[in-house]
């Protein structure tokens, strides 16, 4: 470990210099470093500097007596707290940016004593943006962050252990009133929020992605609401939930929340009437994927002078096949690159498209063929065929040694080994005059060969060309994006609520703080900050909020900023870094 000092402009254009502990570690080969701690800025510790070897020598001295030769002692100075505060700034100015406070304050009602709903709402969604808990672990939160109403009195946790539960059920009470406060508002709130957007950032609402994900739970959940269904995050045995996410122009504007088992194409109709109803939509584009595409969704969208623009699946599709078989090599119209960050990199993957008749005149249909999707899915069937193989020679084996004789008992055998690993789609097999053999399928396999690294999209719009339709279709993995961070940052999952409405509002707040960190995100590329919104989040826990005394005194003051803290409160504005002052006489909530 070593010492760095770094020099940071502060808003009255001073330039401070600050001293860091650094640390040297070796990651992939790479040396690296970190910082380990920030001391402060370089003039006060100079002038602490006697106090602090006296205090690291442990050496004592007496009242008045100089801590060395030519130095007067200063005052001593005890330091209470350093709570972090920096990330809890932040979300205060996403939420003024976005107008919340003013939308949460009418549509959330008065609470009947202590702090308003509006800035309860705020701990939990500023919870769920920057240390992802429950509304047990948020107690634990409140002991090391410094957070406040808008009046400036911190919350503090209220410890009571009863039985298995050690926070006091009327600090409990509060954050689950709140909760039911927010559910109970969640369609005006997606409107107003919406309509901040569209002013904020001029949002063309023509373009609509829609997907769906599961989100499982611990334990029953509620009854007739957490059921068995398709589980996408490999829970099977779990009860769950299915949520739909509605984005416009990359931002999430509204979420559904289903049963466990309900199917994706039946939510489609549901989606698109809410958006005509709710947010008094016009015309829109549809994008989806192959598990929201029905005949009669398509017909729907149609009939009501939608478009559309989805995935169709590529398997248990009578067309697809004679499709590909059509496709010619001279046609092929290369994909402009920088669609994906993957495809920014030197020596991209090609991704390339041809359009191909469709044998309907209202819809068209493109064929985009990728490298990167071939070669991850040539490695998928490869390992298949391999372990396919393996199982095979058993069965061939066994029959060879006189184990399996009869042709129900071998045809069975050969049929549990196929099943395995989709190897019906590679293999075919025969058993004659006692002999077990099996080989490449003539047609299967090579109609998986033609289907690798290729995805077929349909429209029914005559004005977008293939090369649009491409980039139109992967912007669902904007949707995707937004699903991990709903589950793995912002921990949406697993749930633990047992009731319907607070299961609803655990979502609705998740969705909440995924709404503030795409704003976070927006603001950071606008200025030119390579952050992450985690990334930026902890760059700024930085910042604290520190109670001292000094000759007695209780104080309290804010620490600077670091560098890449700076970045951050710039990219947002922030000039001013202490919270509001707090009543002397009331200087804590619970």
């Amino acid at each position: 470990m070593y010492l760095r000092t770094v020099k940071v402009p502060s808003s009255n254009g001073n330039v401070n210099e600050y001293v860091r502990v650094v640390e040297a570690y070796r990651q992939d080969g790479k040396v690296k470093q970190r910082t380990i701690a920030d001391l402060g800025r370089k003039d006060v510790l100079t002038a602490l500097l006697p106090q602090l070897q006296r205090l690291l020598l442990g050496l004592p001295r007496t009242v008045g007596e100089p801590a060395s030769v030519g130095e007067p002692v200063p005052a001593d100075i005890a330091v209470l707290e350093a709570a972090t505060w920096g990330p809890v700034l932040v979300v205060r100015a996403l939420f003024e940016q976005l107008g919340l406070w003013q939308v949460f304050d009418e549509l959330l009602g008065k609470a009947k004593q202590g702090p308003s709903y509006t800035d309860r709402a705020f701990v939990l969604l500023a919870n769920r943006l920057i240390r992802p808990a429950s509304e047990h672990g948020l107690a634990r939160w409140l002991e090391t962050d410094f957070v406040c109403d808008r009046q400036g009195r911190r919350f503090l946790p209220h410890w009571h252990t009863h039985r298995r539960v050690k926070v006091h059920f009327r600090q409990l009470r509060a954050w689950y009133r709140t909760l039911d406060r927010l559910v109970a508002a969640k369609s005006q709130i997606e409107v107003r929020l919406y309509q901040r957007l569209r002013d904020l950032f001029s949002l063309q609402p023509d373009l609509v992605l829609f997907d769906i994900t599961s989100s499982y739970f611990e334990g029953a959940g509620p009854k007739d609401f957490a059921k068995h269904g398709y589980s996408r995050d490999g829970k099977s045995q779990n009860v769950q939930v299915v949520v739909g996410l509605v984005m416009v122009a990359g931002w999430p504007i509204a979420h559904h929340v289903w049963q466990g088992n309900t199917l994706d194409v039946t939510t489609v109709a549901r989606v698109i009437q809410d958006l005509m109803t709710r947010f008094q939509f016009g015309r829109i584009i549809f994008v989806g994927d192959r598990g929201m595409v029905s005949d009669d969704n398509l017909e729907a969208l149609r009939r009501d002078g939608h478009g559309y623009l989805v995935g169709l699946k590529r398997r248990r599709n009578a067309q697809l096949d004679a499709w590909l078989q059509t496709l010619d090599d001279t046609k092929w119209l290369d994909c402009p690159m920088g669609i994906t960050v993957r495809e920014q990199k030197t020596n991209p993957p090609r991704t390339r498209v041809q359009e191909v008749a469709s044998g309907d005149a209202q819809q068209r249909v493109f064929v985009i063929d990728s490298d990167e999707r071939r070669q991850y899915e040539q490695g998928k069937r490869q390992q298949a065929m391999e372990r396919t193989r393996v199982r095979l020679d058993k069965v061939q084996a066994r029959v060879a040694q006189g184990k399996l004789t009869n042709a129900a008992q071998v045809g069975a055998a050969a049929e549990r080994a196929l099943r395995a690993h989709h190897g019906y789609r590679y293999f075919d097999w025969k058993f004659q005059d006692g002999v077990f053999t099996y080989f490449d399928h003539p047609i299967h396999l090579e109609r998986e060969k033609r289907l690798e690294g290729k995805y077929v999209v349909a429209t029914s719009e005559k004005n977008v060309d293939a090369q649009s339709a491409v980039a139109l279709y992967k912007q669902l993995t904007e949707v995707e994006r937004g699903f991990r961070h709903l589950k793995d940052v912002l921990a949406l999952r697993p749930i633990y609520h047992q009731v319907e409405p607070r299961v609803r509002a655990h979502i609705f707040v998740a969705a909440l703080a995924l709404l503030l960190q795409t704003l976070l995100e927006r603001r950071l590329q606008e200025a030119h900050v390579d952050l992450s919104a985690p990334e930026a989040l902890q760059a700024v826990e930085v910042i604290r909020h520190v109670t001292f005394k000094l000759h007695a005194e209780h104080r309290s003051g804010v620490s600077a900023a670091s560098a890449r803290a700076h970045e951050v409160l710039v990219a947002l504005n922030i000039t001013n870094l202490r919270p509001p002052s707090p009543p002397t006489e009331d200087p804590t909530v619970v």
